[in-house]
């Protein structure tokens, strides 16, 4: 038993515009649940008040999120390249491509849909000329949260593993090919990060969803969350298609669906 995050879903006013702005900006490929980015993690879109409702909340969101979704790729050029791509295609940018204060390059935009991505490079230098297209090697998301290390206390119950620990300063977890890495910082260091102000309440617009092996790991994953903490939004129910689901929102309030195959 162990959470992954296997696919983001966003909550959109019009999923199909959200759908072909990330087409357009990633160049992924269409799978029967969303959009494949590149082997390294999934993307689908949803209404926001049939998202908000399958969680269990109001849809009402304003401000900042409380997240950032992030695309590592290998060299400036290709940061600035998908920035280009982004913004011909309606994001607005909110940081533009620089090499910050430690020789990290990156930049940030607001995708139509309102959700923050901010782009990195891998290396500092450019190498080679850019691909097309443009393959992310890593995609994330990042939470702001209370306190990353009881976030992390959290995820380590329902058996994520920890790759990189800076106690309060940020934590992040292993991932494994196909699916997005989760991320942990302070909720005003997040928002100053991506440059936005830290103030917003509401609905994330956003469900992270595990793909449970089987309804037994399903029930193991949901028991553990809510013994650590988390909070149990609908307990496992069978689909009408025979597939089980259930949700969660963590101690930060954010919202997780685990599926499990008839």
């Amino acid at each position: 038993m162990a959470l992954s995050l296997d696919i983001i879903t966003l909550g959109t006013a019009h999923p199909q515009t959200a759908n072909s702005f990330y087409k357009a900006a990633f160049s992924p490929t269409t799978t029967g649940d969303g959009l494949d980015l590149h082997g390294t993690g999934r993307l689908t879109f949803r209404p926001i008040g049939e998202l908000a409702g399958e969680a269990g909340t109001d849809p009402a969101t304003s401000g900042f999120r409380g997240y950032v979704l992030s695309a590592v790729v290998n060299q400036p050029d290709e940061v600035e390249a998908l920035l280009d791509l982004a913004t011909a295609n309606g994001a607005t940018v909110v940081r533009p491509a620089k090499k910050k204060l430690f020789g990290e390059f990156t930049a940030v935009y607001r995708a139509p849909d309102g959700a923050l991505w901010k782009l990195a490079a891998a290396t500092k230098k450019n190498t080679r000329p850019v691909p097309d297209p443009i393959a992310p090697s890593e995609t994330a998301i990042y939470l702001g949260v209370t306190k990353p290390t009881a976030a992390k206390t959290f995820y380590e119950a329902l058996g994520m593993r920890v790759e990189r620990d800076y106690g309060d300063t940020f934590i992040d977890f292993t991932i494994a090919p196909g699916v997005c890495r989760l991320g942990l910082l302070p909720r005003k260091a997040l928002a100053k990060d991506a440059g936005v102000d830290a103030h917003g309440d509401g609905f994330s617009a956003a469900v992270l969803t595990h793909t449970a092996a089987s309804r037994d790991d399903l029930d193991s994953l949901l028991k553990a969350a809510d013994a650590a903490g988390g909070t149990i939004a609908r307990p496992a129910t069978r689909t009408d298609e025979g597939d089980h689901v259930a949700l969660f929102t963590d101690p930060d309030g954010f919202h997780w669906k685990i599926t499990a195959p008839a």
